[in-house]
């Protein structure tokens, strides 16, 4: 029997790669149905009002078809992808700056991959997943609350700056350094 969420990724490669090549109007309106209460639910929960968190849905859904041929099934599922979007979406609107889709740090993305891959549970997903919080559990203390902070409880590098009274770029140093701790540590777990 073929795993449900395989099939599920497969499907949903296909439609964007459908937007992607002939700008199919069908497979974004399915991708918009399924994905549109999902992602307002998500900036809801982020304590956004009604009004913002169907903005920057459709921030993201406009992202979504103006960027389809950047979609990289190898690198995300388009869940990921799309929450990718909203998440970063919502932090520049936390911080006061136009809607741009920038990565947050270098290393955002690895982080956020090797975090997703909690749904996955095959014995090497849950070894990857231990590794994982090894490499967090082996970083200084300023630097695993950080990570925490930043990529599991969403919260942006101002907020954290202001909840544990650190400079700004204090922050984003601290969050890079231990990117690049935690990309040599997990390269290095056999």
């Amino acid at each position: 029997m073929v795993n449900q969420t395989v099939i599920d990724a497969r499907f949903w490669s296909d439609q964007i790669a459908a937007i992607a090549r002939n700008r199919d109007v069908d497979s974004f309106m399915r991708i918009y149905d399924y994905f549109f209460p999902r992602l307002h639910r998500y900036l809801l929960g982020l304590g956004l009002s009604e009004a913002q968190g169907q903005e920057l849905v459709q921030e993201t859904m406009l992202r979504l078809w103006r960027r389809a041929d950047l979609f990289d099934p190898a690198r995300a599922s388009l869940s990921t992808w799309l929450f990718r979007i909203a998440r970063n979406l919502y932090i520049d609107h936390a911080r006061g700056e136009p809607a741009a889709w920038v990565p947050i740090e270098e290393g955002a993305d690895w982080l956020e991959e090797q975090a997703a891959s909690h749904l996955d549970h095959s014995a090497e997903s849950f070894t990857d997943q231990a590794n994982l919080k090894r490499a967090i559990d082996e970083l200084s203390a300023v630097q695993a609350r950080l990570i925490r902070m930043s990529y599991f409880e969403s919260k942006s590098h101002s907020e954290i700056a202001k909840e544990l009274g650190m400079p700004l770029g204090s922050v984003k140093s601290h969050l890079r350094r231990a990117f690049s701790k935690l990309q040599s540590s997990m390269r290095s777990t056999p």
